[in-house]
């Protein structure tokens, strides 16, 4: 299962492919990465079922600190990036319907987002300082580099609590969370920056503050694209800020429909007033499918990531006294978008998580 695992998780790779495939096949042919991520994969997904088997302990250390993880995430980053520049040329150089650029854009987000973002997120989380710039170049391509700041010095600490905009509450429905988790990220990235520039006697206006340059870059990397385009193509291509930005809308928006599904209700005991029990496995939803897993690095045991926010997305490890959710992040995405199918489908696994509460955690300590 290891080398399974080890090749594995190059199918993350699959998605630009068959983006690039569809723009140029054209017209519905953009629509294919749609099609395979929200059709194709939920089938395969359910098809080869759970994968509940964890690197053991004798070999985990070795596992985690072998080269071949990072560099997939490594080259993802480069992949990425040149993605990028070929999406917004395409736009630029190329004619299309309204019809292909909606399904293009989609596309685009589906990999920026659903895949970029992901390997953005495990490289924040690392203390390497190479991984986190990396999590931060990819973060800059779609225009959400504050949650370097909001996930890992706000949501890794107020996770399942009221103080937490990426915890979404019971019976809330996406689009009401997604203007509240949005939103309240952002500013809430503003205030940790600027407490933390406070801490340090430096002034809230100055280059000591991430939030002004991470506000900044997107702005700047998408008009160094029309630049280069301009210093090519000898004429302007102002649709490639259009085309940036609505993908990066696509990209975030996917993020939040992932924090809505590994966080939907789940709240921790208020030992004293501001102060929560320790985060432990039973605090996030948990999703051991293993196709999914591998496009995803594993992001969806996320019960054990957020135990333990610096492990490494090839150790990670199922638990099943974790709240399970029933199907993939595919899947989940669909259903999360259709309130009343969520409410039905999740509102009955939230209340059989609430009366597992008194369970013992030591386990996990």
């Amino acid at each position: 299962m290891l080398l399974i695992k080890k090749i594995g998780f190059y199918t993350a790779f699959i998605l630009p492919a068959i983006t690039i495939i569809g723009f140029m096949s054209g017209g519905f042919y953009n629509y294919l990465s749609i099609g395979f991520v929200f059709i194709v994969l939920p089938i395969f997904d359910q098809w080869l079922g759970l994968d509940k088997q964890n690197v053991t302990p004798d070999q985990e250390k070795q596992v985690a600190e072998a080269f071949y993880y990072r560099l997939i995430t490594y080259i993802w980053v480069f992949v990425q990036l040149a993605f990028v520049f070929w999406a917004c040329y395409a736009v630029a150089t190329q004619s299309l319907s309204t019809i292909a650029w909606i399904g293009f854009t989609i596309s685009t987000g589906l990999v920026t987002g659903g895949i970029g973002i992901t390997v953005a997120h495990e490289l924040g989380h690392k203390h390497s300082k190479l991984e986190r710039f990396y999590s931060q170049v990819l973060l800059m391509t779609v225009c959400y580099m504050h949650f370097y700041i909001e996930h890992n010095r706000g949501h890794h600490v107020t996770v399942a609590t009221p103080e937490d905009p990426a915890t979404a509450r019971k019976h809330e429905s996406f689009y009401h969370f997604w203007i509240r988790s949005v939103l309240g990220g952002y500013l809430h990235a503003w205030k940790l920056e600027s407490e933390s520039l406070k801490r340090k006697k430096h002034s809230v206006l100055s280059i000591s503050n991430n939030m002004i340059a991470f506000t900044m870059l997107p702005v700047l990397f998408c008009l160094s694209i029309i630049g280069i385009l301009y210093w090519y193509e000898k004429a302007w291509h102002w649709e490639v800020a259009i085309f940036f930005f609505s993908q990066s809308i696509v990209a975030f928006t996917l993020l939040e429909l992932v924090n809505y599904v590994e966080h939907y209700g789940i709240v921790r005991r208020e030992l004293s007033p501001g102060k929560y029990e320790r985060v432990n496995p039973l605090h996030s939803w948990n999703a051991s499918h293993l196709l999914s897993n591998f496009f995803l690095f594993q992001l969806q045991r996320h019960s054990d990531h957020h135990a333990y926010a610096h492990k490494r997305y090839q150790v990670l490890k199922h638990y099943d006294e974790s709240p399970q959710l029933p199907y993939g992040y595919p899947t989940m995405i669909l259903m999360a978008m259709v309130p009343s199918i969520w409410f039905s489908n999740m509102n009955k696994r939230l209340e059989a998580w609430e009366r597992t509460r008194n369970l013992p955690t030591s386990d996990f300590i």
